[in-house]
């Protein structure tokens, strides 16, 4: 597989450029190695714990849009890559016990 942030390049052409920004910001703070799947998940509990630490702010819309936007690119990524293990790594996400 490509480097995860050509990959994501790739799979969020044409998303709202805001959401896409967003996203990658929160990319670009996971630390480099691993599976593009796992850094993904990594990213998408970032946006959601940033949405849970200001609650109903109307600002946090945009953050939980993006975490949303993060988790269904890790399953995504985890499909094209491991197919078999998609059920894995989906319940894991669930559980909070995704790599």
């Amino acid at each position: 597989m490509k480097a995860t942030s050509a990959w994501f390049a790739e799979r969020t052409t044409g998303a709202p450029p805001a959401l896409r920004a967003r996203a990658a910001e929160y990319l670009e703070r996971v630390p480099a190695g691993g599976a593009p799947a796992a850094r993904l998940a990594v990213a998408a509990q970032l946006a959601l714990t940033g949405v849970l630490g200001r609650g109903r702010e109307r600002s946090a819309a945009l953050d939980l849009l993006t975490a949303d936007a993060l988790l269904t690119l890790a399953l995504l990524a985890e499909a094209e890559t491991a197919p078999a293990e998609l059920e894995r790594f989906a319940a894991a996400l669930v559980s909070g016990t995704a790599e």
